[in-house]
């Protein structure tokens, strides 16, 4: 779109009205439609957000290219970011292929390896004028024990992106990557007192399961990206299997289009839940 601003841009934008973008993941066009046609209905603008698994699948250049074109056909704002990148070779691929968004997730590592590798990234990615995100803390992943509190410390949070130049800083505040057991109980108090150490974007990683007054607390703190992927993938699935359980047709074209609306509306719904008033 026409004069559309930088992420780094459009994050001061969004802190100065105390609101924040959905982040969505898609993973094939269908996917991709029900998104983009969400945040058509609503004029919402959106992060469109692709794993390596993503990337490995559809094919970097494919993927990339069919997020572009669709923003534009659907009119939609919006920004394509990699999502949970290992290494600094695949961010930079992206950034070569026109990503204008990389994640580099080394918050497994000890602190100063993190800050190093995130430093990498950061330096590549001023050439393109680039957002950057890393992670701090623990944020457990599918398969991975939500009972390790290693929640982000505020001390360390500046510290971490003084250290690195980072733009957005993804924290551990009690969310989980997948569905929840039970209710999360997210430590706001701490969001707080990261949001006051520093001026980075905050990003909620996990949000799929959190309830919808819990997610506008958080951006009310100082959360600007929430991140929606494991609810995206479920409804679309399960969507398909309970159509296709008495369904004799093999035309996926006439199949297909019931899991992408049940796309739209969870996306369109999720894009209505976190606006503040």
């Amino acid at each position: 779109m026409m004069n559309k601003p930088t992420l780094q841009q459009k994050w001061k934008e969004l802190q100065l009205q105390g609101q924040a973008l959905l982040a969505t993941n898609f993973y094939n066009l269908e996917t991709l439609q029900g998104v983009l046609q969400a945040a058509s209905a609503t004029k919402k603008s959106i992060i469109l957000q692709l794993t390596k698994s993503s990337i490995d699948y559809m094919g970097l250049s494919v993927a990339k290219q069919l997020a572009e074109s669709m923003l534009k056909f659907y009119g939609v704002e919006g920004w394509i970011h990699l999502d949970h990148g290992d290494s600094y070779e695949l961010a930079a691929a992206c950034l070569d292929a026109g990503f204008e968004s990389v994640m580099i997730d080394a918050s497994e590592k000890p602190f100063d390896e993190n800050v190093r590798i995130t430093r990498s990234v950061v330096k590549i990615a001023e050439k393109y004028g680039a957002n950057v995100e890393a992670e701090l803390g623990y944020v457990a992943k599918l398969g991975q024990s939500t009972n390790n509190t290693g929640f982000t410390e505020a001390s360390e949070a500046k510290r971490f992106v003084e250290e690195t130049g980072v733009h957005a800083l993804a924290v551990a505040i009690g969310s989980a990557h997948g569905f929840y057991k039970e209710e999360p109980k997210l430590d706001l108090k701490r969001l707080s007192e990261i949001r006051n150490a520093t001026s980075a974007a905050l990003v909620l990683h996990g949000a799929s399961g959190i309830p919808h007054e819990t997610l506008r607390e958080a951006i009310r703190r100082g959360i600007c990206k929430i991140n929606l992927a494991t609810e995206i993938k479920n409804i679309f699935m399960k969507t398909l299997k309970n159509k296709l359980v008495n369904e004799e047709e093999i035309d996926l074209r006439k199949i297909f289009p019931c899991a992408t609306t049940a796309v739209t509306q969870l996306v369109k719904n999720k894009l209505l839940a976190i606006e503040i008033d």
